[in-house]
């Protein structure tokens, strides 16, 4: 039978207060100690009938005591703009049937386990339905049909009420702010408008990249947004000292810029399709950024090329797993519940499978520390600078980093991610930093990577807009201007082209170090297109072609072999596997003064959107490996497994055999560093 709103007010605030008067409560980690949870959202709408109708305590408890998660994220609010609660203060979906958020923090709190909310933040498609002056405008001069203008009163007068009603009413320990930084577009409303003559002194808004002002305007675009941010987060810690809240992919590769708001933590969640390839290059980016912070696998794949929804078997995401805890991070994954707030034993299964999963390797995984082997320089300018929207997903514009992380993981490297705004304070760790085919790294990157090279640092350098801007500060040896050309490259297997804009080379032959051909015949005209130069106390190996975004947009063993030529004078991988194991990621960590390698299995993983995972991740067998290390290692562990590896040192290396590899396991060096 459902309840009238009033009976729905009286019926929450009862158990609430109830909630809040039970002192025996075990206490709920704080965000920073957080390793593994779960998310819920449902994004209730105006045609919802039976919201919370399936929910019950032993339901709840089931799952608690199953998965065993550190916190659970809810949905009250999604993009539609309804609330999941009983509201004085927003839209409640008309179809609630059980108050569900009361329900969870109850059990929540009965468990040790910190409740989250899922809310909408910049879409809101209700609130500029009731309000078409709170919309965003487009170019065209249409309102948005879910975007609220971050120029309007929508923040204040309504969302921040939402989410202060909401925290207080459930006791909440804090928020996941969703559909923000990702969902700006370029605001064309009166106000913005105002305010960019204002600034730049020009009457007529830019509309696309190239147009006069179009930086200043998504510069403009992208503080309105950090005001909006710290607006609510600040009137949250005013109104519940202690809650801790973030906006969804705030600080990621989405948002590539020096943290500065008071976010209490870091998070996002990885595409449904292909994450783990998302996962390698966002969890890289993000634990950079000096927060705590996770990242969330979708429990399912939906894509808009297959026909129906299907789960993701448990195997697909431990890879997924595995990949945000080598870097040091939490792990979360998103479920959707029925409507009716259901959750099938099935869902309970996998996610206590996924879990104990995580749980094995918290011990040495969680918060550990990179030990820097190559920084592959991620440019956050280039991307302001080139985009036309003020923050990301990016696309292909990514693919500079991407695939310069994806080739030196398949061939044996422990890579990192060098924000830019972070290079000049970090980038003396590293024995190797690799700089991307980048557009537009700026003259005070390239100046401080210079002198990373003359104080004795190895770069390998690609891309003609590099070559060029580094040309006076290193001696590069180029020849005429960056032209677009398709170049053939070889190794035993054939040939693999390279189409894109390229920079000659003119060095002597001593100093060339791979080649390339007009045609695939390598019988005549060898192209010289990468070469060693010395500058100062260190090296560099210019290659002013887009070999990084090529391998980005479509990974060939080819290209591997011609990274092998471009490397090989610069760094040698620290881990050495004995065969070709591209799809084993080397991952160099250290925790309480021991040095962890990790081992990853990314067999099978989905690498586009095309196909699903198979469900099966093939073990390697054993696999010989090496390891420099400057002295003997007292003992090496096989972790989780938890057992000794036999191995002996000699010359400077470590030398065992690694008995099997199934999805991720790591050698706990003790003594040898």
């Amino acid at each position: 039978m459902k309840l009238n709103r009033r009976e729905f007010l009286a019926a929450s605030s009862a158990v609430l207060l109830a909630h809040t008067a039970n002192a025996a409560e075990p206490p709920r980690l704080k965000r920073k100690d957080c390793f593994f949870g779960l998310h819920f959202d449902l994004h209730p709408t105006a045609q919802d009938k039976d919201l919370g109708r399936d929910l019950a305590d032993a339901m709840v408890a089931h799952l608690l005591e199953s998965v065993h998660p550190d916190f659970v994220q809810y949905d009250s609010k999604g993009h539609p703009g309804y609330l999941g609660f009983p509201s004085k203060t927003g839209m409640s979906a008309p179809g609630i049937v059980k108050d569900s958020l009361a329900i969870w923090r109850r059990v929540t709190a009965a468990h040790g386990v910190a409740l989250y909310n899922h809310f909408s933040g910049v879409l809101d498609a209700l609130a500029v339905t009731r309000h078409p002056d709170w919309a965003c405008i487009g170019p065209d001069g249409k309102p948005s049909s879910r975007e609220t203008s971050l120029y309007s009163a929508y923040e204040q007068n309504l969302m921040i009420p939402e989410l202060e009603e909401v925290a207080h009413n459930y006791d909440l320990d804090g928020s996941w702010v969703d559909g923000d930084c990702w969902a700006v577009t370029p605001d064309y409303c009166e106000a913005a408008q105002s305010r960019f003559q204002a600034q730049t002194g020009i009457a007529t808004l830019p509309k696309e990249p190239g147009d006069q002002g179009w930086i200043e305007f998504l510069d403009m675009q992208r503080e309105q947004f950090r005001q909006y941010v710290a607006r609510y987060a600040d009137a949250l810690h005013r109104s519940r000292p202690g809650y801790q809240i973030t906006s969804n992919w705030m600080y990621s590769t989405f948002a590539p810029e020096r943290p500065t708001l008071p976010l209490d933590y870091l998070s996002g969640d990885l595409a449904d399709q292909a994450a783990a390839r998302q996962a390698r290059i966002e969890a890289r980016y993000i634990s950079r950024c000096g927060k705590p912070w996770d990242l969330m696998s979708w429990g399912f794949e939906k894509g808009t090329q297959f026909r129906n929804q299907s789960a993701k078997p448990a195997v697909e995401l431990e890879q997924e797993a595995a990949i945000v805890l080598a870097q040091g991070g939490a792990y979360q994954i998103y479920y959707v519940p029925t409507r009716a707030g259901w959750i099938d034993d099935r869902v309970v299964h996998a996610a206590s499978t996924v879990a104990a999963f995580c749980r094995q390797r918290q011990r040495w995984s969680f918060r550990s520390q990179s030990l820097p082997e190559v920084g592959v320089f991620f440019s956050g300018r280039t991307l302001y600078r080139t985009a036309r929207r003020p923050f990301g997903g990016w696309g292909n514009a990514e693919a500079p980093a991407a695939g310069a992380v994806d080739l030196l993981l398949a061939m044996g490297y422990s890579v990192d991610l060098i924000p830019d705004w972070q290079a000049a304070e970090s980038a003396a760790q590293y024995p190797l930093i690799v700089l991307p085919d980048w557009q537009d790294i700026g003259s005070d990157a390239a100046a401080t990577l210079a002198t990373y090279v003359a104080n004795g640092g190895k770069l390998l350098l690609f891309g003609a807009e590099n070559a060029r801007l580094f040309s006076s500060a290193l001696p590069l040896p180029l020849a005429g201007p960056a032209q677009q050309h398709t170049y053939y490259v070889a190794d035993e297997a054939g040939f693999a082209q390279i189409s894109g804009n390229w920079v000659g080379v003119s060095a002597p032959q001593s100093d060339v170090v791979a080649a390339a051909y007009p045609t695939p015949d390598a019988r005549k005209n060898a192209i010289p297109i990468a070469a060693q130069v010395r500058h100062g106390r260190g090296a560099a190996v210019v290659c002013p072609g887009p070999i990084a975004s090529s391998y980005g947009n479509a990974d060939t063993p080819i290209l591997r072999s011609l990274a092998r030529l471009l490397l090989q004078p610069l760094h040698a991988p620290s881990v050495s596997l004995e065969g070709d194991y591209p799809e084993v990621e080397v991952v160099l960590r250290r925790k309480e003064g021991q040095t962890l390698v990790h081992l990853i299995n990314t067999a099978g993983v989905p690498v586009t959107g095309q196909f699903r995972h198979q469900g099966v991740v093939p073990r390697t067998g054993p696999i010989r490996l090496r390891l420099r290390l400057p002295q003997a290692p007292s003992r090496v562990v096989l972790e989780p497994e938890g057992s000794i590896l036999a191995g002996e040192y000699k010359a400077g290396e470590w030398q065992g055999t690694l008995p099997d590899l199934h999805v991720h396991s790591f050698l706990r060096i003790m003594g040898g560093a």
